[in-house]
């Protein structure tokens, strides 16, 4: 019961996107399972701290990363915040839970000689290779999340403003302003997206070559595909293209503020992760 009214109070009142809530949903009910298994007792809401010490240990013996670790543990304790803030409990097991040492990686950028190599590798004589090409230019011009891209309507493009319209996080919205060049790419794919023999969702940019939206592993695999063939860097996500963005306009003198704007940062302290690389 409780679990419920935390989920739509993320959902109708924080705002949070489905995914996040899913991601917090999954992280208490993770323990709430743990609960039932070790200590025959599913009420996540009644867990002490050394209850949830005891799973911090199981999850450590079974290589969890001290990342992944991190996030459950602040999802419940995100819980355990909202049963205080409600009344349903008068103290948080987690209030003086100290977070695991994470080690920070500086994610290394794609150079604009790989991007340049990855756009003109595209073969854009079909409908897939125009919409990949869009794909790419637009994690490299507008530093956009890979959800942010799969949830692009055709609304959200304006090609007369010259910018295109972002839901982010907590259905926070952002207008980024789109090149010229994207913006002819965009006016090409348009026109082969209307010789689709099917559009199964007419709202949505993106689409598969069968009418249907086009979905997030799938977008990865298209920018993995494309970048493995000229880049040697261990990671090749459409998140490196998104550094890539925010590090490129930096190195050419691009205001901290601005870029913090365009990324839909909600702190500096995010967009300062660039400046390593920078």
């Amino acid at each position: 019961m409780h679990i419920q009214k935390f989920i739509n109070y993320l959902l109708l009142e924080k705002n949070y996107s489905p995914q996040t809530v899913l991601a917090y949903q999954k992280d208490i009910e993770a323990f709430q399972l743990f609960l039932t298994q070790e200590f025959n007792d599913s009420e996540v809401s009644k867990a002490n701290y050394a209850q949830i010490r005891t799973w911090i240990v199981h999850l450590v013996d079974r290589s969890i990363s001290n990342r992944t670790i991190n996030r459950k543990i602040s999802s419940l304790n995100s819980y355990y915040k909202f049963l205080l803030k409600t009344e349903s409990i008068t103290t948080n097991p987690l209030a003086k839970y100290k977070a695991l040492k994470v080690s920070k990686k500086i994610q290394i950028p794609f150079s604009k000689t790989e991007v340049n190599s990855v756009l003109e590798r595209i073969d854009t004589d079909s409908f897939e290779g125009l919409r990949n090409k869009l794909i790419v230019e637009l994690f490299y011009s507008t530093g956009i999340r890979r959800i942010e891209l799969v949830q692009l309507q055709l609304q959200d493009i304006d090609l007369s403003q010259g910018h295109i319209k972002v839901l982010g996080k907590r259905n926070k919205e952002r207008i980024i302003p789109l090149l010229p060049s994207v913006i002819d790419t965009v006016k090409m794919y348009l026109s082969e997206r209307l010789k689709l023999e099917s559009i199964l969702d007419p709202n949505v940019l993106f689409l598969t070559k069968k009418g249907a939206k086009v979905y997030e592993m799938l977008i990865y695999r298209i920018i993995t595909g494309y970048f493995e063939r000229v880049s040697s860097k261990v990671k090749k996500s459409p998140h490196i293209l998104r550094h890539s963005f925010a590090t490129h306009l930096l190195n050419n003198g691009a205001d901290l503020n601005a870029v913090k704007e365009l990324l839909g940062h909600s702190s500096l302290a995010a967009t300062q992760v660039y400046t390593h690389n920078s």
